[in-house]
């Protein structure tokens, strides 16, 4: 394999000399959570066993750049079938796919950036690891297993938003200006390499009792969406999804895995370490060890804050008004509200009067035109949101304001309630403590249907997504919920997945897994429908990428269109 030198500074311990790290989620057999700074710390410290599983921790601070934040929900809720932005921000360009979508974009520069900070990271573990002594065998085996993921994990991520990227598989020690893009072929052989490499080392566990730790299980998992997203790509097998199969089907049946008896259980505030999670990243409480926290929490909420009766506080979030579901998502993927309760569990639809004071009181209605006034007492319904069109009548004896789908807009919507986070400090809070779960078993499920499905494994594929829709139905409705083979379609299958995980970081990729993105976005997205063309199913590379690169664009290319 050429070796292909990243050429962007490195500012972690990756360079030689005296280094300064931030060496978050060191783990305890208690909680991943419990952290600690490391500064000026020596070249050699990456030699001793205590240097090299702090460098595995801080490897997993890399996956933060990713999960929770606003780049990594920008590009994966954005632009889709069933998110479109809502009234603040600016970064609507990306939801619209204007011009002002290019290669100066901040959030695609610092996730190439943070990323490859993240596989060097990698690098430097596998690489030192040979002259680590004093460390027990078994666990050396573990850390490099673990690190392995995460590495296999970051480019499988970049391939999938960029394509073509720079595969560099050993550490460098001074930054250079040597870099090429390796086939997108090469590329996924080293992600399955990786992973095929880390299974047999990792726990074979649901949960590592250092929780946070990669596990088998969770590497299987990536290792099957892996074969499946490649049996899409220019670099498809013949037997991706075939092997795709077993892996998915040893997650389910070999390590205890369940689904929650109630799906509002698994997003539920407090529980986010439970039956289903198969993998999650870790945040934690504490300012000096949170980076820039989760901070999913806001952008999902609508303005619920200046409406009478309302305030802000920590209970209902901080609204930031970013996402907001498109027709198509409220009215066809959520058009079951009666068996299915996954639209009532994952969206707020009642407000209840927090103002106190001279504030509480009679006001002249928002958005509401059934009455001239409320009146509310503290912890009064004071708004309510029922899904459907309710007759002016109706809501007219209503002693609240009702918001119906006609009166939604960009500042008042459905708000996604799975990853509010009532437990931060204060009511302007932004960096979130709550764990984000990347794997969940529901998923796994989901996955194998769609395998099935590709494989011709029809029956087999309805009863196994009808296991996650008997979960997800209301107390009673079982049966109801379940599916026929003769229903069993892509179409349905890419449904449900919106369904069952909207908001959790999937959607834009399974789009362009499925190969279905700029068409459906053109059917779904009002907002991006004008703009979006076959180009932007690649992200652009970043220009200071190319700029930095011996020989600029003639060596290392942008992506078409861009």
């Amino acid at each position: 394999m050429k070796n292909r030198s990243k050429i962007y500074p490195i500012k972690s311990w990756l360079r030689t000399g005296s280094l300064a790290l931030a060496l978050a989620l060191p783990f305890s057999c208690q909680d991943a959570l419990q952290e600690d700074v490391i500064s000026q710390i020596g070249n050699d410290y990456m030699n001793t066993p205590k240097g090299l599983d702090d460098a595995v921790n801080a490897a997993y601070t890399s996956l933060r750049a990713w999960y929770g934040t606003e780049r990594g929900h920008n590009m994966t809720e954005f632009g889709t079938d069933i998110y479109t932005n809502g009234a603040d921000g600016s970064w609507k360009f990306m939801n619209t796919y204007t011009n002002d979508f290019d290669s100066q974009n901040g959030h695609v520069r610092e996730l190439w950036d943070e990323l490859y900070r993240g596989i060097n990271t990698c690098n430097a573990v596998i690489d030192r690891s040979v002259n680590v002594t004093g460390l027990n065998e078994a666990t050396k085996k573990q850390r490099i297993a673990e690190v392995k993921f995460i590495r296999a994990h970051h480019y499988f991520l970049m391939v999938q938003l960029f394509g073509a990227v720079d595969l560099q598989l050993s550490e460098n020690l001074v930054p250079n200006k040597e870099v090429s893009r390796a086939p997108v072929s090469e590329i996924y052989a080293s992600i399955i390499a990786d992973l095929e490499a880390a299974i047999p080392d990792l726990e074979a566990l649901k949960a590592s009792s250092q929780y946070g730790r990669v596990t088998r299980p969770a590497a299987q998992h990536l290792l099957a969406k892996v074969y499946m997203t490649k049996a899409t790509s220019e670099t498809a097998a013949a037997d991706d999804y075939a092997k795709a199969e077993p892996l998915l089907n040893s997650v389910i049946n070999d390590y205890g895995f369940s689904l929650m008896p109630n799906f509002a259980q698994v997003h539920q505030f407090g529980n986010e370490r439970n039956d289903e999670v198969i993998w999650a990243i870790q945040y934690t409480r504490d300012p000096l060890t949170n980076g820039g926290g989760n901070n999913s929490h806001v952008f999902f909420l609508m303005e619920y804050d200046v409406q009478p009766g309302m305030r802000r506080d920590v209970q209902n979030g901080r609204p930031f008004k970013r996402y907001r579901m498109t027709n198509y998502a409220i009215n066809t993927v959520f058009g079951d509200r009666v068996n299915d309760s996954r639209y009532k569990a994952s969206f707020k639809d009642t407000y209840y009067s927090n103002n106190l004071g001279t504030n509480n009181g009679t006001f002249n209605t928002s958005f509401d035109n059934s009455k001239p006034t409320v009146t509310f007492a503290l912890g009064d319904t004071a708004m309510f949101i029922p899904g459907y069109e309710m007759p002016l009548e109706e809501r007219a004896k209503k002693p609240y304001q009702v918001l119906v789908p006609s009166r939604y807009d960009e500042r008042l919507f459905p708000a996604l309630t799975k990853h509010m986070d009532p437990g931060r400090a204060d009511l302007t809070q932004f960096e979130g403590g709550r764990d984000f779960i990347a794997m969940r078993l529901a998923e796994t499920y989901l996955l194998l249907a769609e395998v099935q499905l590709k494989l011709g494994k029809t029956a087999e594929a309805t009863e196994t997504i009808n296991v996650v829709r008997r979960r997800a139905a209301f107390p009673g409705k079982e049966a109801a919920m379940e599916i026929t083979a003769d229903q069993m379609t892509m179409d349905f299958l890419m449904e449900e997945r919106a369904r069952e995980l909207i908001g959790e970081q999937f959607r834009w990729l399974d789009l362009k897994r499925w190969g279905v993105l700029v068409e459906r976005v053109k059917l779904h997205n009002e907002q991006a429908a004008p703009n979006i063309k076959d180009y932007h199913v690649l992200r652009p590379i970043p220009q200071n990428q190319i700029d930095r690169t011996q020989g600029g664009a003639s060596a290392f290319p942008q992506n078409p269109g861009y």
